[in-house]
């Protein structure tokens, strides 16, 4: 990174492939770029996309990540905060499927970050280690109030921070104290981003945490009828 920071005068890099999957990783580059910008779906797959436009000398205009398959409809905002002031854990299979392998509130488990035993929980519905850590959706004008991270801005939960209030979240830290954080701004996913801000006006609380909408070993729920099927056999409620 060093040697292309001075090859290339510019304070922009776009990076991707699968190391750029790893998170703690991906610090790296701000120490020599102003601004560095990671593909949503960095692995193999987005690094076809980045082949085929090489191949027509083209580029696109990254707009959303929501590019899969779409179950229409409004966004669940108050079936989604009912069940949270109630202190479930659920599901939200709403809008269009995230392209790459983050969730990020469209195809959603979801719960209260704050309760001791939410992780454990959490772990158990997904059949997954005790140990496994969770993710962190948080407003995006409260990130640097709660973790210490080398951006402000991660929308597709691609940086760590360390979470400067530990005892608040338990369930979204690892045994490090830190959590991979996804950011939503203003002009990131509105539905998530609203169930975020009535969330937040209803508890103080700034974040969710967020993983994603499958069990351990299989796919990610794509349709409603997936949903249907989640609800059935796992006995979790899936909002839509």
């Amino acid at each position: 990174m060093q040697q292309a920071s001075e090859l290339v005068d510019s304070p922009n890099l776009c990076y991707q492939g699968g190391v750029s999957l790893n998170c703690v990783a991906n610090h790296i580059p701000t120490k020599w770029f102003d601004n560095v910008w990671i593909m949503p779906n960095p692995g193999d797959s987005g690094n076809a996309l980045g082949a085929a436009l090489a191949q027509r000398n083209d580029y696109v205009v990254w707009k959303t990540p929501y590019l899969g398959t779409n179950i229409p409809g409004l966004y669940p905002v108050d079936k989604a905060l009912d069940l949270l002031l109630k202190g479930e854990i659920f599901g939200i299979a709403s809008g269009q499927a995230e392209y790459g392998p983050r969730a990020l509130g469209n195809r959603s488990l979801v719960a209260d970050p704050r309760g001791p035993e939410i992780k454990d929980r959490v772990n158990e519905i997904k059949r997954r280690q005790k140990f496994r850590p969770f993710a962190p959706a948080i407003l995006e004008e409260h990130v640097q109030q709660n973790f210490k991270m080398c951006t402000s801005h991660s929308p597709h939960m691609q940086f760590v921070g360390v979470c400067t209030k530990p005892d608040l979240y338990p369930a979204i830290i690892h045994v490090d104290g830190t959590s991979r954080v996804q950011t939503v701004g203003k002009d990131d996913s509105p539905g998530f981003r609203a169930l975020l801000e009535a969330w937040y006006e209803k508890t103080g609380c700034p974040m969710l945490l967020n993983t994603s909408l499958n069990i351990r070993g299989e796919p990610m729920v794509n349709t409603r009828e997936d949903a249907d099927r989640f609800e059935e056999k796992y006995g979790v409620k899936v909002c839509s």
